[in-house]
Formats: C-alpha cells, structure tokens, sequence
C-alpha cells in the first residue's frame, strides 16, 4: 500500500471528554492528507481527517467506518459498487471486512467514527 507523501496519522486523544472540540482550529491549522484522534465516546473514536487526492485501496476486518462531510465534497470507492458521492453534511457507513478507499478532488474535511484501535490504513 503507498500512502500519501504527506499522510499524518495522529492516534493520541487531543480533546478527550468534557472539553470543548475546536474544529475549526482543526482546519485552519492542518493541511491533506491530516488525521487526527478528536474524542472518545464509549467504545469508538470520533477522528477528523483532511482529505485531497486519493487514498489507498484499504479494509478493516472487525470494524466498522462511518464519514461524514463538513467540507467540501468526498468520492467513497467500495467493492462490488459504483463510487459513493457525499456532499456537504452527508454520511455514509462502511461496512466491516469491505475493501474501499476515499478520494477527494478538493481539500475536504471529513468526520469519521470508528472503533477504539481501528488502523486509519486498514488490517
């Protein structure tokens, strides 16, 4: 798998519970391909990611993945379908085990959930 040059993954918790998340910060401070771990609730990981281009061709065995569009626009490439097309404000989830990746025309913001350990990258 060849990720991009520029991919920061960032896995510790910047915010954690009972603190405000500054999303905007977020984006006027990062640039693509950025991830970042926001938050925890229960058993999953809110993430934001900042997406231009294409990513790798990817799957996650035992969990599920959930996008969700606060700017810009994202192409979902799944398996066994057409492109999945999400504009602003719009979501979609990826089921466990099903290969896909996301690629973006535009620098696009995207919040994704995800299961405590998920590898951004994939198994």
């Amino acid at each position: 798998m060849s990720l991009p040059a520029n991919f920061r993954n960032n896995e510790d918790v910047k915010y954690g519970q009972l603190r405000l998340v500054d999303i905007p910060s977020e984006l006027r401070d990062n640039v693509p391909w950025f991830n970042q771990t926001l938050t925890t609730v229960n058993d999953a990981v809110v993430r934001l990611g900042i997406f231009e281009g294409d990513f790798p061709w990817h799957k996650h065995v035992d969990q599920d993945e959930f996008f969700f569009v606060l700017e810009g626009e994202i192409e979902l490439d799944v398996e066994g379908r057409d492109p999945v097309h999400l504009g602003l404000h719009e979501g979609f989830t990826v089921p466990k085990n099903v290969v896909h990746r996301p690629r973006s025309p535009k620098r696009s913001a995207v919040l994704m959930v995800e299961s405590l350990g998920i590898v951004a990258t994939g198994d």
